[in-house]
């Protein structure tokens, strides 16, 4: 068989499909056409040496607002697509029914794969919090009109509950998007914020396979400790979703979560106008976070990968290598040494290692760089920030001028600084 790529040489951690070893790792017309010790190069019109480096399934990151120009949060997902092996974007609730074909048009300018969860609220993320205080924007039948219609883009369900969201409608948001999702045999995710209503309210209504995002949120922490509606949620089947965001990680919940046994199943990173220049970054800087809290590589990856989109019902072959499912996939050297990073409040952890983005590839097509565009005016940065965008800019202002620039140049991580992003 002839192979249209042959990546030789790299570790493969790829754990729907239970491999974590030296492998190669062959794609044809678009597909993994095989994994294995040894595959022969002869048979491949390209072939790249990816000794030393980490090989994964393209990364699903289940919690980002890829809709820009129609939403306060949205951002164009490929000048951070290309240089994080974030393949799928799953976006949760960006927009609602009015706005889901808009969404819909702006994904077909996308390079890279965006399931949608849809808002509740039929005006979607169009400002910065407010859509569910007008509960006539909660339309139950127009919200399962739009699903039936659009099964092949929509794969939940997102409310956002906090009081600045839902105003004196407390849960009713929340119930009308649990009565959608079971109507259409869909998980709910919902977001936790400012009480109330409270997580020990909102948590009972939710089932095995919704989703509770920004579940290591300071929120998520009771006066005595944890509240003991998580524990009733996880043991129930409730998914914990990091959702990190500008304003939903805490270590010392995250810590306190794992000392309770009750690891997240899904690392995301809530990745929006407010937090893609900090504290969030990208999917591999959050997954640092949790590598920092302990938790062991492999299981960072699996929650970043296959294990999400089998719990999301994301089309078959997503996040895996498995032979036949679409070759998305992404190359990271892995860099040892003690690298601080810091939670949305200023705490700070040491990540053992951090995963560095070489090459991303969607359907077996590798991604080219996309350059960045300037935040939004609304968007508050604090001083650090600005100056790390403006050392951002140099850079790639030197790189664009510099004879003979190649991607390998443009892929180098450019400086980041670990300051609390606006909550």
């Amino acid at each position: 068989m002839a192979y249209d790529l042959l990546l030789v040489g790299g570790r493969v951690i790829d754990p729907d499909g239970g491999r974590d070893g030296a492998a190669d790792v062959a794609v044809a017309a678009g597909r993994i056409a095989a994994v294995g010790a040894d595959l022969p190069r002869a048979a491949a019109r390209e072939v790249v040496d990816v000794a030393g480096r980490l090989v994964t399934p393209g990364l699903v990151d289940l919690h980002t607002h890829v809709f820009p120009g129609a939403t306060y949060w949205g951002i164009d997902p490929g000048p951070a697509a290309w240089c994080s092996g974030v393949t799928t974007w799953v976006d949760a609730g960006s927009a609602g029914a009015y706005g889901l074909e808009a969404l819909r048009a702006a994904i077909r300018g996308y390079r890279v794969r965006v399931p949608v969860l849809l808002n509740i609220s039929a005006v979607g993320l169009t400002g910065l919090t407010g859509e569910s205080r007008d509960l006539t924007a909660c339309d139950t039948d127009l919200a399962v009109t739009t699903i039936t219609a659009n099964r092949d883009l929509v794969y939940g369900v997102k409310a956002r509950i906090d009081a600045n969201t839902v105003g004196a409608n407390g849960l009713e948001p929340l119930r009308r998007a649990i009565t959608v999702a079971r109507a259409c045999e869909l998980p709910v995710m919902v977001h936790v914020g400012v009480a109330p209503p409270t997580v020990a309210e909102l948590l009972p209504l939710l089932g095995a396979g919704d989703i509770v995002t920004h579940c290591a949120s300071g929120i998520a922490l009771g006066r005595g400790g944890l509240d003991p509606a998580l524990r009733r949620a996880y043991d129930a089947g409730v998914l914990f979703d990091i959702g990190h965001g500008s304003g939903g990680f805490a270590y010392d919940v995250l810590e306190a979560q794992l000392a309770a046994g009750m690891p997240p199943h899904v690392v995301s990173t809530d990745l929006h106008a407010r937090s893609l220049h900090g504290p969030a970054f990208d999917l591999p800087t959050t997954m640092a976070k949790l590598l920092a809290v302990g938790l062991p590589l492999a299981q960072v990856v699996a929650a970043a990968t296959g294990a999400l989109a089998r719990a999301l019902g994301l089309p078959a072959g997503t996040g895996t290598l498995a032979v036949g499912a679409p070759a998305d996939l992404a190359v990271f050297a892995v860099e040892q040494g003690g690298f601080p990073l810091a939670d949305v409040h200023g705490q700070l952890r040491s990540a053992p290692m951090r995963l560095r983005n070489e090459a991303t590839y969607v359907a077996g097509r590798l991604l080219p760089p996309s350059l960045p565009v300037p935040p939004p005016p609304w968007v508050p940065l604090t001083a650090a920030q600005r100056d790390a965008l403006a050392r951002r800019d140099r850079t790639i202002r030197h790189l664009l001028t510099t004879p003979l620039v190649t991607p390998e140049g443009l892929a180098e991580q450019f400086p980041r600084d670990s300051q609390p992003g606006q909550t």
